[in-house]
Order: structure tokens, then sequence, then C-alpha cells
């Protein structure tokens, strides 16, 4: 009969045990989570100060920005702690909320991420209609119910993993109480939390794709029709920083989460995390932002005090 005893702290085995790539590590991981900060925070300091990026597009942007920067600092302080010389331990409740708000956060990004190819797809195809069709109730809408289904989502996961019985030690073989390494430990018949698992996450990830892939077809058949050449650049300039981001959230989504524990390799899975827990978080404020004419524009006026001519800005 298995021994299951109330367990009251998980330990951490973080990314890696070996002393001499600990402290490099740290020193990456700290800038790369410094950098977010300051890239994430920066893009919502700018949308607010600055009206001209009171936009629906820039609204969706700032609630991205937000979202980024809850989600990293839900993981990256635990793996920063992992490099520090000694074991890694978290508790019962920290290993739940940490788990919890992960959970959220990344399936309120999948959500805003469908909700700003839908506006990308009002803006280029229905140009005309775009100001009646984003409008505040319906920008607020579509934030709002990100966040609801994010907070949902996290509550299912989190109550699902942790009504399973564990056994007296725990060892988690992650840098971070992530869902399957977590419900890997389980003593208990982990089958109905494993389909609960996929079937939510399929669903989520997989609605949040069609509306993409919707969006993107109709905004591709629009650019094709499109007599000039210069229309087809700024539709398709428009769209692209958007398609990498999505590219690289939901290729590690579906990595991780759609596939039985059985065929998980926790090494493999600590490089994935790495990108959608880290990564990604620091590349999503320079995908959107780097050739952005109206954020430069915003940079120039809010942090050097004045206003640089369009013509000037398209040539930075």
């Amino acid at each position: 009969m298995t021994n299951v005893t109330e367990v009251t702290q998980f330990l951490l085995l973080g990314l890696t045990r070996d002393p001499e790539l600990q402290v490099p590590l740290f020193i990456t991981f700290a800038l790369i989570y410094l950098s977010t900060l300051v890239g994430n925070l920066g893009i919502i300091m700018l949308i607010l100060l600055d009206s001209h990026l009171h936009t629906p597009m820039y609204f969706l942007l700032g609630n991205l920005s937000l979202v980024d920067v809850c989600y990293s600092s839900a993981v990256t302080p635990t793996v920063l702690a992992g490099f520090i010389p000694g074991d890694t331990v978290i508790s019962y409740d920290a290993c739940a909320a940490q788990m919890f708000f992960f959970a959220a956060f990344a399936t309120v990004e999948n959500y805003l991420l469908a909700s700003m190819a839908y506006d990308r797809y009002a803006a280029v195809c229905k140009p005309l209609h775009y100001t009646t069709t984003m409008t505040q109730s319906v920008c607020a809408g579509l934030a709002t119910g990100s966040y609801v289904c994010g907070f949902l989502n996290a509550s299912i996961h989190t109550g699902d993993t942790f009504s399973l019985s564990f056994c007296t030690f725990s060892v988690v073989h992650h840098f971070f109480c992530d869902v399957p390494a977590v419900m890997v430990l389980s003593c208990s018949d982990r089958q109905v939390s494993e389909l609960v698992l996929v079937c939510v996450v399929s669903f989520n990830v997989f609605f949040a794709l069609l509306v993409i892939l919707i969006s993107y077809m109709s905004i591709f058949i629009t650019i094709l029709k499109m007599p000039s050449s210069a229309g087809y650049q700024k539709a398709l300039s428009t769209c692209a920083s958007h398609f990498a981001a999505v590219s690289i959230f939901y290729g590690t989504i579906i990595f991780m989460y759609l596939q039985p524990s059985s065929s998980h390799s926790m090494d493999t899975d600590k490089m994935a995390s790495v990108f959608y827990a880290m990564i990604i978080p620091l590349l999503n404020p320079v995908v959107y932002s780097l050739r952005n004419k109206e954020i430069k524009s915003a940079f120039m006026k809010v942090v050097v005090g004045k206003t640089v001519p369009r013509i000037m800005i398209s040539t930075m």
C-alpha cells in the first residue's frame, strides 16, 4: 500500500546543479528579468502618457505587457533563488500560489493574442468600420474576458492538481511549480487529472488559434487584393510582429502541455519553459516596438521631451 502523508513543502531541483554554471546563469537570468521589467513597464508608461497611443491596438498591447510582467515575476525570482547554494524549498501553499498565478497570466496572454489578431483583422480588412468595430466597450470586453478565462483556467488546473495525494518526499524536477512537473509526483491515480489538463489546455489553445488563423487568413486574402505595393507592405508590417510572437508562444505551449506525462522529458521541458516563462516576456517589447513608429515617437516625446517628425522616425 502506498505511503501517503500530508506534504508541506516541495524541493525544486532548478535548472542545473553544476556550480560552474550557477553564477553565469544567475547573472544572465537576472539581466533578462530586469530587461523584461524595463521593456514592458516602459511600454505601459508610454501608452499611458501619450494620448496618441490611446487606441484599441495599444490598449491590448498595454495589457499584454502587464501580463508579461506578472507571469514572468511569478517564476523568475524562484529561478534566481535556485542558483543560490543550498536546496530550493517551496512550501505547499507557495507552490500552489505560483502555479495558479503563472497558469492564470499565461492563459490571459493566450486570449489577449487572439484579441490582438481580431484587432488586426478589423484594421486591415475593415478599415472604414474600424472605429465602430473596436469601440471602448468591445476592447474592455475582450480584455476582461481574457482575464476571466485566465483565472478560471488557473483555478481548474490548480484545484485539479492539488486535489491529488503526494508522497512524503516530493522533488519537483523543474525550476518552478508547473502543472505537469507537480502532477507527475502524485501517488494517486492521475489519469483523470491529466485528461482534464489536456482537454482544458486544448480548448484554450485551439480556440485562440482558430480566431488567430481565421483573422490571418482574412488578412492575407485582403492583402492579395490590394492594388498598391505600399498598402501591401503596410498591412504586412502591421501583422508581422504579432505573427512572430504568436508562433513562439503557441509553439512552446503545445509542446509543453499537449502530451501525456509519460512522454515528458523534464530536461527538455525546462528548456521549453525558459522560452515561454522568461524569453517571450523579454522579446514581446522588442518585437512590438522595434519598428513601431508610434512607439518611437512616443518615446522621443515622453523621455526626450520633444516631438520628432514622423519622417525622421521612419528613418531611425
